[in-house]
């Protein structure tokens, strides 16, 4: 799963998840609307959020958090 960590200049600052690798890709192959945490699929040679996995990773990090505030 790639999620998006940043945007330096031209690229977005994307981690792998499954592999901790980072890379740089050029913004001009993301989808406009893509923001940091997002996480992005590849098809037909253009990188677009996958709105599904993206809402599912801020609900199980959201979910982190309030365990946290318990202590």
């Amino acid at each position: 799963m790639l999620i998006i960590d940043r945007f330096e200049g031209d690229y977005a600052v994307v981690e792998d998840s499954e592999t901790d690798i980072v890379k740089n890709i050029n913004k001009t192959l993301i989808d406009k609307t893509a923001k940091e945490g997002d996480v992005l699929s590849f098809e037909n040679g253009a990188y677009i959020v996958d709105m599904e996995a993206t809402e599912r990773r801020r609900r199980e990090i959201s979910e982190l958090i309030k365990k946290l505030d318990l202590f």
